[in-house]
């Protein structure tokens, strides 16, 4: 094993509410452009919650190849947003695959590995409403004929479209991707965790190049519905200004849709072929640490304490080379006030200082997929020494000491830490390390 080999990210791809490429994703957010409205995919009247974090409407077939194009009939809305990012990844890397250009494939099948973040895919309801329907015996449900009769409506096939391992499944096939595989379901950490074994992989040399990230649609009835009976989704009507990561008016998150996937390369590889180095992964930590209120991390933030103490580690810097902070920031007041005790934990009085940059004010709570976006982020930022400016912060809630600025700040950007966490109680943090 070669735990010595460097591994750098040389291409990304996003899908998300505030952009459908990498450029527009950086420019909105560096203009303050909130992409959460009411919303579209469904009626939501009678939710408590009527706004979230929807995609720009696309066309699937447009992102496949042809010889994949009876395949798009299998893929839930997760999956079509994997494939798409992945598109954009593998393009700005310069990588050649399959899907690219058959004649001059030039990755290696069996050296390129995926790990993908994925979460609870959830069915859209119109699938079962036959199904349902012939369960219904006396005007009550019944489970013996939900088995038979009641699941026969359904095509053999259905089970395809929600099974989590599915957007690691397409993009493999669509680029040809035959080495080690992985998909994560450990929620909102899973981009960060999927990135981490992605890079261990190419350290112990298994892989070369690896596909990692994540994505996940929560513009679901099913799953909405969830999180306004938990009281995490807020009931602020005001879309622009309803998400409020570690603010004091903060009144709960607002969930959305995304994808987002990096091509993680040895460095030594990348250089030879010129590629575009974006950034390197400097040190990861990674922790469970499970709370016995399961709506909500630890109070103390213990378990995302260890995670960061870990990446600081295992990145062999000091406090105080950190230059950004990309929280995970739900706005969800208990947990954000338990995140910013974990990182005041580590950082001490220099989580004072040091700029932080949530996101999810504009780009919403988009689930498995949402780590993605805040190293994308962390990424942009570092590239153009640009910290844009946190959008719905007037002033902290009690018990949250971070740094958060309302200007964009201009800054050179040697380190970033990104964070995640998981209501269950999964955490992880990655140390990113400027390219230049």
């Amino acid at each position: 094993m070669d735990s010595q080999r460097q591994v750098a990210i040389t291409g990304s791809g996003v899908v998300c509410p505030i952009g459908m490429n990498t450029q527009d994703f950086w420019d909105n957010l560096c203009q303050g452009n909130c992409g959460i409205d009411k919303i579209k995919a469904f009626d939501a009247s009678n939710f408590s919650c009527q706004i979230a974090g929807e995609v720009d409407d696309y066309k699937i077939r447009n992102f496949v190849p042809k010889s994949h194009r009876k395949a798009t009939k299998l893929m839930s809305r997760d999956i079509e947003l994997a494939v798409i990012a992945a598109k954009e990844a593998i393009a700005s890397s310069g990588i050649v695959t399959k899907e690219t250009d058959p004649e001059n494939a030039e990755n290696i099948p069996s050296k390129t590995a995926i790990a993908f973040g994925a979460g609870l895919i959830s069915c859209e309801l119109d699938e079962l409403s036959q199904a349902a329907k012939g369960s219904i015996i006396d005007g009550k449900f019944d489970m013996h004929a939900w088995g038979e009769p009641g699941m026969q409506s359904l095509t053999p096939l259905w089970l395809l479209k929600y099974l989590p391992n599915m957007l690691a499944c397409h993009v493999g096939i669509i680029h040809d991707i035959q080495g080690p595989s992985n998909s994560i379901t450990c929620g909102e950490a899973g981009s960060h965790l999927a990135v981490i074994e992605a890079m261990q992989v190419i350290q112990r040399g298994s892989a070369d190049v690896a596909l990692a990230g994540g994505g996940e649609s929560k513009v679901n009835p099913i799953v909405l519905i969830r999180q306004c009976l938990l009281k995490r989704a807020t009931e602020n009507t005001d879309p622009q200004a309803a998400c409020r990561p570690f603010d004091a008016n903060s009144t709960g998150s607002v969930f959305g849709e995304a994808a987002g996937v990096f091509v993680l390369e040895d460095l030594e590889r990348a250089k030879k072929r010129n590629a575009p180095v974006l950034a390197t992964i400097a040190g990861y930590g990674q922790s469970t640490s499970p709370n016995i209120d399961y709506a909500h991390i630890e109070p103390d933030g213990k378990g995302l304490a260890i995670a960061i103490e870990k990446a600081i580690k295992s990145a062999g810097i000091a406090v105080g080379d950190i230059d950004l902070i990309v929280p995970h920031g739900t706005a969800i007041a208990q947990d954000d006030i338990a995140e910013a005790k974990a990182l005041e934990t580590v950082l001490g009085d220099a989580v004072k200082t040091i700029p932080a940059l949530p996101i999810k004010s504009m780009a919403s709570n988009t689930g498995a997929a949402s780590g993605s976006l805040d190293i994308l982020a962390a990424i942009k930022a570092m590239q153009t020494s640009t910290i844009p400016a946190v959008k719905n912060f007037d002033a902290p809630v009690e018990g949250c000491n971070l740094n958060i600025n309302t200007q964009t700040i201009s800054k050179e950007i040697k380190y970033a830490l990104c964070t995640s966490y998981t209501f269950g109680g999964q955490t992880a943090a990655i140390i990113l390390k400027n390219a230049k």
